[in-house]
């Protein structure tokens, strides 16, 4: 098919933003191409970008349309998403026939591959720049599927997730270019002539990858997984959460467009939506065609797709027991409103927020004198009060929850010990069908054996457990336990003492969990950076991946060698 965009103008428009971002991963430092401010984008903004107006008139748009892909095998058409503010988006998307969308898909593979490693990854980032000039279109897609507030599905729905993407096109990037493309081998045979081979090295994919999407974070997770799989040869089945179809439909619909401008097959990236109650993750999964599987959700399927998609690579993140070591602090207020802001921050739907604090029963030392127990646990109560207690900031930290069965978990934990701050209904005056509550957090006793039985379990949400533990080491100890057995994608805490510093970051490193210590300013534990953060480790329960590093890539494509004789 006739290109309209050539090897050249590619690498004229997005080499350079390459080359950063592969600068950016060796050194770990601040980068990003992608703004993070609305108004960076429109008019006086980013160039050919959609302004905040004319991004929502894009999205109100596609409401109540079916979205034509153009894709093989489409037998019905399905839908049915709505918002968690409440309106129903009555988008309708094509329902494939897999037998006939998964033969189309792997089509144009061969024209792919042999584009190599860099074109792939302009082509990508391409992807992302189309991507990235709609951002306000995706923010309220990102926001009426997930229930975060817009600010929120603006920045991680766009920017930190088009910087997710675009980190995944670099690593996929930098292990394809480990070997070179050919080599000459003359070895010499004393005073015969020398044995002389050409050989080549190509990266090939491992075949169809499929993405299963997340009801909480379609882009931030499903893009590093798409693009990694996409950049190493991979034609890439997108296979959304029913929940939360639209803002990888629509990825979908922007890759096929730069795929087919740029000269390549645009079937290489298709959806799969299900039909209500169909749950085609399953049937997908186990298919001979899938070779790459991403997956975020549950642990109980993450774990089923571990066990039986066997002829897959199986990349997971599953759920996890995140905790905070309360030891000690000289910066009581700081931490207090740090904690306040991670707990919060989008009813605590993220696989990243605390859920255990871990604080001594005799209290801790502070700069504001020594603290109680219960001293700690009221204080950060009366922090989390203050920092909600306005409706509009309340709303615009919490977003809503994201399904009935978050809503279940928090009014059930009530019932788990003494309540030290109780949740509250917030009423969003713009979407009064949205249900925002703010979190609860209970006490407990972690010496108790019926206590661990609570807060050793995952309770996603915005529940917290205030545990009074009998000293920091037994602290030590049910964290090194929690990880072990759990999972947890993020650990914090909080010590004056470079000993118990260093005992919890050895506990970490045992156990391979993420951990920040002593955050107490504008930098939280639920957030990661894309080029210098890892977000999980690949190293406990909680994934078996991490995002980004060379590992979540190298294994999307295996180096197939040509030798002859020269």
């Amino acid at each position: 098919m006739a290109a309209e965009l050539s090897p050249q103008q590619l690498s004229d428009k997005h080499r350079a933003t390459l080359d950063k971002a592969i600068e950016a991963i060796r050194t770990r430092a601040y980068w990003s191409p992608h703004p993070e401010h609305p108004k960076a984008y429109g008019e006086g903004g980013a160039p050919g970008s959609l302004s905040a107006a004319e991004g929502k008139t894009a999205f109100d748009a596609v409401l109540h349309t079916r979205l034509d892909l153009g894709q093989p095998g489409t037998d019905a058409w399905t839908g049915g998403e709505v918002s968690p503010y409440g309106p129903e988006l009555g988008v309708e998307y094509p329902h494939a026939d897999p037998d006939v969308l998964l033969p189309a898909m792997r089509a144009g593979t061969v024209a792919w591959r042999e584009a190599g490693p860099e074109t792939r990854a302009l082509v990508c980032l391409e992807i992302l720049a189309r991507i990235g000039a709609r951002t306000h279109e995706f923010a309220h897609a990102v926001m009426h599927t997930s229930g975060q507030a817009f600010m929120m599905a603006f920045q991680a729905g766009g920017p930190h997730a088009q910087d997710r993407g675009l980190e995944a096109v670099t690593y996929a990037y930098e292990e394809q270019t480990r070997t070179p493309s050919t080599a000459d081998w003359s070895k010499p045979q004393g005073k015969r002539d020398p044995l002389e081979l050409r050989k080549s090295f190509t990266p090939a994919g491992r075949g169809v990858s499929l993405l299963i999407g997340c009801n909480t974070f379609p882009t931030w997770n499903g893009y590093p997984g798409l693009f990694a799989s996409l950049a190493t040869g991979n034609p890439v089945l997108v296979k959304p959460h029913p929940r939360a179809v639209l803002p990888l439909a629509l990825t979908v619909k922007v890759a096929r467009e730069v795929l087919s401008d740029t000269g390549f097959d645009p079937n290489l990236v298709c959806l799969a939506v299900e039909r209500p109650g169909e749950g085609i993750a399953r049937s997908l999964a186990v298919r001979p065609e899938i070779r790459i599987i991403d997956y975020t959700g549950s642990t109980a399927f993450g774990d089923w797709l571990e066990a039986n998609a066997h002829q897959a690579q199986v990349y997971t993140e599953k759920a996890g027991v995140n905790t905070i070591v309360v030891d000690s602090t000289d910066d009581y207020r700081g931490m207090l409103s740090n904690l306040a802001f991670s707990l919060s921050l989008y009813s605590g739907q993220m696989c990243t927020t605390p859920q255990n604090l871990l604080i001594p029963r005799d209290g801790i030392a502070t700069d504001a004198g020594d603290k109680t127990y219960d001293d700690v646990v009221s204080d950060l109560a009366a922090a989390v009060t203050g920092l909600l207690g306005d409706d509009s900031r309340a709303n615009a930290l919490l977003g809503a929850l994201v399904n009935p069965e978050v809503k279940g978990r928090l009014e059930a934990a009530a019932g788990l010990g003494e309540v030290a701050l109780p949740s509250r209904e917030v009423t969003n005056p713009e979407f009064p069908d949205a249900v925002v509550r703010t979190p609860v957090v209970v006490k407990l006793d972690g010496a108790k054996p019926e206590a661990e039985a609570v807060f050793l379990t995952e309770c996603f949400g915005p529940v917290s457990f205030a545990v009074a533990v009998d000293s920091t080491e037994h602290a030590l100890e049910l964290l090194r336990r929690t990880i072990r057995d759990k999972g947890a994608m993020t650990v914090g805490a909080y010590t004056t003492s470079p000993d118990v510093e260093r005992a919890i970051e050895d506990v970490c490193l045992d156990e391979s969990a993420q951990l920040s210590l002593n955050l107490t300013s504008g930098v939280y534990v639920n957030q990661t950076a894309a080029f210098s953060d890892f977000h999980g480790s690949g190293g406990n329960p909680a994934a078996n991946a991490a995002l980004c590093d060379g590992a979540f890539v190298s294994n999307r494509f295996r180096v197939v060698e040509v030798r002859r004789q020269a």
